[in-house]
């Protein structure tokens, strides 16, 4: 016989799993948005927020289920990380309207040489999909591979930093709207690691030290 506690465990799972498909939703568009010169920022807005009422709806089931079952070993261990990765989905969200508001702020883009971004986009949305999938399969190998790309996202940005410094960047919008773009990317890689980390949590019980 299932316990009362297990149907609250599998509707947080639920409500994670939705999140984890907004948010990748979110961060694509809004690459998409950049690549194409889209503006997307109302509809991208509308989705962060959605996602952070459901970030909320997870808070609330999770200290719910913890004072109703007190729940110990993995099962609390569950309930712990569930709160960090409903954070790291909400984060997801919100970056990805940060993203979407360089179109409003600078306007057209299409000048702009676009290659660094389009690819940390494409590690970074890697390492979205890999962090919903160590999730869901409770797949520590996975998890654990998903730090080693968030250096890539890391190296772009620095790299993109050092070339304004030295002034080799001579088009001071593009590459304004570049860096901005690049911080948000190397933000949203963080929290895909971090996701990582709260799977092998899960499944271990052990904690990485956090960069």
């Amino acid at each position: 016989m299932a316990r009362l506690m297990d149907v609250a465990l599998e509707k947080l799972t639920s409500i994670l799993l939705e999140m984890a498909t907004l948010s990748e939703k979110s961060v694509s568009i809004s690459i998409e948005a950049y690549d194409e010169g889209k503006k997307m920022s109302e509809q991208i807005k509308t989705w962060s927020d959605e996602l952070r009422k459901l970030q909320d709806d997870v808070s609330e089931l999770a200290f719910e289920l913890i004072a109703r079952y007190q729940p110990v070993a993995s099962d609390l261990r569950y309930v712990e990380a569930c709160l960090e990765i409903s954070y790291g989905f909400s984060r997801f969200g919100r970056y990805a309207y940060d993203i979407s508001e360089v179109m409003d702020m600078f306007g057209d883009l299409s000048e702009c040489d676009h290659s660094i971004v389009e690819i940390t986009a494409k590690t970074t949305k890697e390492m979205i999909r890999m962090s919903i999938d160590a999730f869901a399969n409770r797949d520590v190998e996975l998890a654990k591979n998903i730090d080693k790309l968030d250096d890539f996202v890391d190296e772009k940005y620095r790299l993109h930093v050092k070339s304004i410094i030295e002034g080799t960047v001579l088009n001071v919008r593009c590459s304004m709207a570049t860096t901005l773009i690049l911080r948000y990317l190397e933000r949203i890689a963080d929290h895909s690691s971090y996701i990582g980390e709260s799977v092998v949590f899960i499944v271990t019980g052990e904690k990485s030290p956090r960069k």
